[in-house]
């Protein structure tokens, strides 16, 4: 099979030798005029490798093999690569929600699929991926008993279905014996976010007859594992939609919502007001949305980061904890290590490091992609000066 021919500059040799995926478009020399979705050779020194070309993204070329042009065995065969790493979540079929497949991590670059129970929903990131999509669908089914293939608009908005139907409103799932209910046609990853599960059980240990404040509380996933943890736990998100899916989701799982209240409101705002007023809790859970999408917004997030974490850190006494997270790509592990003694000092207070995480073992993050890693989860004991 004869494949245009891309020539890449021998100072990338090194980073494609480690596996790294990406071909960004100015890399190129001489990009040539294909449509996307083309299969490509690359060639560096002596290196080959294969990828499919985009005509539009700033990634030209995501590589996918080295050894051979993809087809739909090879597609396949890593679909179930993955599905078999993944046996441990299914293991005690107390988790039936996970990722299956995380792109760059599992070796398909630019393609992420989610399961909610008997649903796998699949998002693609680059308009060359249309090419594989037939195969995945088929490597989809071929592994599990499933009831349909969704796919997700590259946005976040209209679900289709490729194979199979589309779900009911509301799909029931468990997570660590936990049940929610996950709207998978709308809300920002259906409300429930999968990269956080084992942070959210690990926590969950340290909740036994603490008050907590759980900000950015979205659909109450944090929430649920601090009660069943034996916490007094108030909720807050800026999202009116988000009180009564925390409700919902905490009487599914026979807990009383109106022992455990949430507030509409901003929790930057709310976090000052607390703080002002002298209010106290024995743990602080913040896990904001990403606060930066691109590099120039990354100085911008780390001030709002510092500020986020200050007002958190004067809501609670001496020994009080701190769990807090960051999912901006942009910012690394060691910038949010430095931004929280940052925002310690500016409340005055000294934060000690008692657990540190990042992505379960459902988002592999390869040694060769460092831009893989977005996920941050530390727990801190806060003391005062």
């Amino acid at each position: 099979m004869s494949l245009p021919v891309i020539y890449l500059p021998t100072r990338l040799g090194p980073s494609l030798a480690r596996g790294h995926p990406w071909v960004y478009r100015n890399q190129i020399e001489q990009p040539p005029h294909l449509p996307s979705g083309e299969w490509v050779e690359v060639q560096c020194g002596r290196l080959r490798a294969y990828g499919l070309w985009d005509a539009v993204s700033p990634i030209a070329v995501r590589i996918f093999s080295y050894n051979q042009v993809p087809n739909a065995t090879w597609i396949a065969t890593l679909v179930r690569r993955a599905w078999t790493a993944r046996a441990p979540l299914r293991a005690t079929g107390a988790t039936t929600a996970y990722r299956w497949l995380f792109g760059e991590g599992d070796g398909l670059p630019g393609v992420v699929v989610d399961l909610y129970g008997e649903y796998a929903v699949l998002q693609t990131y680059a308009e060359s991926l249309e090419r594989v999509l037939p195969w995945l669908v088929d490597a989809l089914q071929a592994c599990a008993s499933l009831k349909g293939v969704l796919r997700r608009d590259a946005d976040g908005g209209r679900l289709t279905a490729l194979w199979g139907r589309l779900p009911k409103q509301e799909v029931i799932v468990q997570e660590n014996g936990l049940r929610f209910g996950v709207n998978l046609f709308e809300g920002q990853k259906t409300g429930l976010f999968l990269d956080h599960r084992e942070n959210r059980q690990y926590l969950e240990g340290w909740c036994g007859g603490r008050r907590v404040l759980n900000c950015f509380a979205y659909t109450g996933a944090f929430t649920l594992y601090a009660v069943r943890g034996g916490a007094q736990v108030l909720s807050a998100d800026i999202a009116p939609q988000t009180a009564e899916a925390t409700r919902r989701n905490l009487t599914l799982n026979g807990f009383d919502p109106d022992a455990h209240p949430f507030i509409i409101a901003d929790c930057f705002d709310l976090l000052d007001r607390y703080a002002a007023e002298g209010a106290r809790f024995d743990l602080v859970i913040l896990d904001p949305p990403s606060l930066a999408h691109a590099k120039k917004s990354k100085h911008a997030a780390l001030r709002a980061y510092v500020r986020l974490n200050a007002a958190a850190m004067r809501c609670l006494p001496s020994g009080g904890l701190l769990a807090t997270a960051s999912c901006t790509a942009q910012v690394s592990p060691q910038d949010f290590r430095d931004l929280l003694g940052e925002a310690a000092a500016r409340a005055g207070r000294r934060l000690f490091i008692l657990h540190e995480a990042g992505h379960a073992l459902d988002h592999p993050v390869p040694a060769h992609f460092p831009e893989g890693r977005y996920l941050k989860f530390i727990l801190g004991r806060v003391e005062e000066v």
